[in-house]
C-alpha cells in the first residue's frame, strides 16, 4: 500500500487547510485589502504548501528509497537521514 493511501486522511486534512488559505487570499483580493495583508496570506500559504511537500518527500524517501530507522547499513541510514533533513531545511 502506498504511503499516500495509508496517510490519506492526514494528507487530505492538510490539503483542505491549504484550500482554505487559498480562499482567504481570494477573499482578500476581492475585498481589496492592502498588499501587506495579501502578502502575509500568500507567505502562510507558501509555508503550508512547502510543509506538505516536505512531508510527502520524506515519506517517499522512507517508503521507496531507504528508511533510516530500519536500515542496517549505517552509511545508507545516515545518507537517508541527511537527505530527509536537507529536504526539511530546504522547504522550511
Amino acid at each position: 500500500m502506498s504511503h499516500t493511501v495509508k496517510d490519506k486522511s492526514k494528507l487530505l486534512a492538510r490539503v483542505r487547510r491549504i484550500k482554505g488559505q487559498v480562499e482567504a487570499v481570494e477573499r482578500a483580493l476581492i475585498a481589496e485589502l492592502g498588499c501587506t495583508d495579501v502578502l502575509m496570506l500568500v507567505a502562510s500559504l507558501r509555508g503550508a504548501t512547502n510543509g506538505l511537500t516536505a512531508e510527502l518527500m520524506e515519506d517517499h524517501i522512507r517508503h521507496h528509497v531507504v528508511d533510516p530507522d530500519s536500515e542496517h547499513d549505517a552509511d545508507r541510514a545516515k545518507g537517508a537521514a541527511d537527505l530527509i533533513e536537507v529536504v526539511r531545511t530546504y522547504l522550511k
